[in-house]
C-alpha cells in the first residue's frame, strides 16, 4: 500500500493530465522507486491509485523494459550490446562484468549489489561501447573504465 506522501505525489500528477491514465507512465515510476519493482501488489496500487483497469497497468508495465517485474539489485546495470557496442566490444564486456561481478544478463549478484540487463540499443552509437548504471550514463567503455565506475556504486 502507497503512504501519503507517495499517493500525494500521484495526485499532483493526475493533475497535470486531462485523463487519469495518462498518468500511468510516472505513476509507474514511483511504484517501482518505492518497492524496488513492479510487483502484482505494487501494480494494484497504482490501479488503485488512477482508478484503471489493473489489466491497463500490467499490460502498460509488461510493455516497456525500464519496468522491472521481479527483484533487483542496488543498482541496475544496463549494457548495450547493438551493432555499435559489439563492434567495439560489449560481449567481452558482458564476460568481464559476469566475472568480476558475479552477474550474468538478467541475473543479479550474489550480494545483491548489481543487476546486469543486456540493452538493445540506448543511442550512444558515436561513443560505444555504452551502459547506463542506474540513470546514470557511462560510454567509452572498457574494462579497466568500467571497474572504476563501479567502484563507486557500493
Amino acid at each position: 500500500m502507497f503512504n501519503e506522501t507517495v499517493l500525494k505525489e500521484i495526485e499532483e500528477i493526475k493533475a497535470k493530465y486531462p485523463e487519469r491514465r495518462s498518468a500511468l507512465l510516472p505513476s509507474l515510476y514511483i511504484a517501482q522507486r518505492e518497492f524496488g519493482w513492479l510487483s502484482h501488489e505494487a501494480m494494484e496500487c497504482v490501479s488503485k491509485a488512477l482508478n484503471v483497469p489493473e489489466a491497463m497497468v500490467r499490460g502498460t508495465a509488461s510493455f516497456y523494459s525500464m519496468y522491472k517485474h521481479k527483484p533487483v539489485g542496488r543498482h541496475v546495470i544496463q549494457l548495450c550490446t547493438n551493432i555499435s557496442c559489439m563492434i567495439l566490444g560489449a560481449e567481452k564486456l558482458v564476460d568481464f562484468i559476469g566475472t568480476r561481478y558475479e552477474v550474468q544478463p538478467g541475473g543479479t549478484s550474489p550480494d545483491n549489489r548489481f543487476s546486469l540487463v543486456i540493452m538493445e540499443c540506448i543511442g550512444a552509437c558515436g561513443t560505444a561501447p555504452a551502459m547506463l548504471v542506474n540513470t546514470d550514463f557511462h560510454e567509452n567503455l572498457s574494462e579497466k573504465r568500467i571497474e572504476e565506475i563501479l567502484d563507486k556504486y557500493k
